[in-house]
């Protein structure tokens, strides 16, 4: 995937001063046309990069709440048009320059905006036009940032060693948004963007006040679970006072939230059953994943009471596993050889085994 870069426009953030007391300045260093840019040492920085951040993997409902790569798409209301968007209408503007002087206002005016946001760091912020020539002449835009890397030393002479590199960046923790997001190659939504930040940062997020993320598969299983919760508690307990309901909910909210939870044994199978169904049929991969002891258990949701059960057994719990075949890992085992017992025999085994007290579930 080969990029032309047609103008690209380099700029340097400083930021001084403690959290809270922020002075927050840039400075333009140089605005090149692709000609320049060819000449240029820049073009050893960023060579490989484009092509690395098109092809950068991404899903619309990411697998962790924190994913560092997102595919955002421009909020407009209904009955309107993306130019009512003014994140859009920043972009537009770039991909639409064809000098030097007016590519280089509309960078301005992007490096302006991302200063008034709470996360920003010292850097080099570089704003890039660039084709894909064996597609099509429309522009993407790079908007790529690079932190300033701390104690940064390169060998000097053989009397002092090393001397130390001021306001240096590297490519290795680079941010980056490219727009229109490329579905693949030659394909292109102008209604979305791809961000790539850190992962516990917002730095693009807080940019793009316009754009909207769809739900992280951590998010979607919360907010149905909840919903869910929430209808229980009402068809429960009809008759209580809100103050009574919203205390059962509350209780809830916490159990949800905190990071290990136990089985909390209030819900039919049945009643699971049913909102797994409504949660599968959003996202049919998403995972089911848990520890009976110390044993990790990893399946799918939607599995869950037909090929995967959890069972009270002898005043312990048991997961029962079903499947039309075996498959084991590299490295090999005993267990491999295995002609296993009948499902009587080892249920009848394990309800003749003597638990240990303290191992009792509080049923």
């Amino acid at each position: 995937m080969n990029f032309s870069v047609t103008h690209l426009s380099f700029f340097v953030i400083q930021v001084e001063g403690k959290e809270g007391q922020t002075a927050k300045s840039y400075k333009h260093y140089q605005t090149l046309d692709g000609y320049e840019y060819l000449d240029s040492q820049i073009k050893e920085f960023l060579d490989g990069e484009f092509s690395r951040i098109a092809k950068r993997k991404v899903e619309k409902n990411p697998a962790v709440e924190q994913a560092p790569t997102k595919i955002g798409r421009f909020i407009v209301e209904p009955g309107y048009e993306l130019d009512s968007n003014p994140n859009f209408n920043m972009f537009a503007r770039l991909r639409a320059s064809d000098n030097k002087e007016d590519y280089k206002n509309a960078c301005d005016d992007l490096v302006r905006s991302y200063l008034d946001t709470s996360s920003v760091r010292g850097g080099a912020l570089i704003v890039v036009q660039a084709v894909l020539a064996t597609h099509s002449d429309d522009p993407f835009i790079f908007v790529l940032k690079c932190d300033f890397e701390p104690k940064i030393a390169r060998i000097s002479d053989e009397r002092s060693l090393i001397s130390q590199v001021e306001m240096a960046i590297s490519a290795r923790n680079m941010k980056s948004i490219l727009y229109p997001y490329m579905l693949e190659e030659g394909m292109n939504d102008e209604w979305e963007l791809k961000i790539h930040q850190s992962s516990h940062a917002k730095y693009f997020e807080d940019f793009l006040r316009f754009v909207s993320y769809d739900m992280s598969i951590p998010e979607i299983v919360n907010e149905q679970v909840m919903e869910f919760v929430q209808t229980y508690v009402e068809n429960k307990w009809p008759d209580e006072t809100q103050e009574e309901r919203q205390q059962v909910e509350k209780e809830l909210e916490l159990w949800a939230a905190s990071e290990k939870r136990d089985i909390q044994a209030k819900w039919e199978p049945q009643q699971v059953a049913e909102a797994a169904e409504r949660i599968v049929e959003i996202k049919p991969e998403i995972e089911l994943k848990f520890r009976i002891g110390d044993t990790l258990v990893k399946g799918r949701l939607g599995d869950f009471g037909d090929q995967i059960h959890i069972a009270r057994l002898n005043g312990r719990y048991a997961v029962i596993l079903e499947g039309n075949s075996f498959t084991f890992d590299k490295a090999f085992s005993p267990v491999e050889l295995l002609q296993p017992d009948s499902f009587e025999e080892v249920t009848q085994r394990i309800l003749e085994k003597k638990p240990d007290e303290d191992d009792l579930p509080p049923f």
